[in-house]
């Protein structure tokens, strides 16, 4: 599930965003330069290709990954399985920089982000546009369910 700036985007954008490569999933995807500098689109599409191939990008079960950049800041949050273990990332940046370089994956539990969205302020910083909370919940009923079975 992707939302507020990667709303009906994919792990592509994702990894632009994180690894500083900027070519989005559908220009990434494109048979032609879907515009006029066809160097800068095959160069950025090398550089999705290098970058596809790293091992934090292997075998990533995205459960949730939501972008908000308002008011000169933005705010990421992605939740993923790997492996049967649950991971969180979290980044944050001002307006003279982006996500790149802020992907520290930290292994977390259904647990520990149900406190954090209950006891805190998990998924609702409107700062930034940054909000899931509701969907967050939503994910992690869905877990909860999966270790019933």
């Amino acid at each position: 599930m992707y939302l507020n700036d990667w709303a009906g985007k994919g792990l592509i954008d994702l990894i632009g965003d994180f690894e500083g490569v900027y070519i989005s999933g559908a220009d990434y995807a494109a048979e032609k330069a879907p515009y006029s500098n066809v160097g800068y689109w095959l160069e950025n599409k090398q550089k999705m290709t290098d970058a596809l191939v790293d091992p934090k990008w292997q075998n990533l079960d995205i459960l949730l990954a939501s972008y908000g950049y308002e008011n000169y800041s933005g705010d990421a949050f992605v939740l993923f399985k790997r492996d049967g273990k649950l991971y969180e990332v979290n980044g944050g940046h001002c307006s003279c920089y982006g996500l790149e370089g802020l992907w520290e994956p930290e292994e977390t539990t259904v647990e520990a982000l149900r406190h954090r969205l209950e006891a805190g302020s998990l998924g609702s910083y409107e700062h930034s546009g940054n909000v899931f909370a509701t969907e967050l919940r939503g994910v992690l009923d869905s877990l909860d369910a999966e270790n019933l079975a």
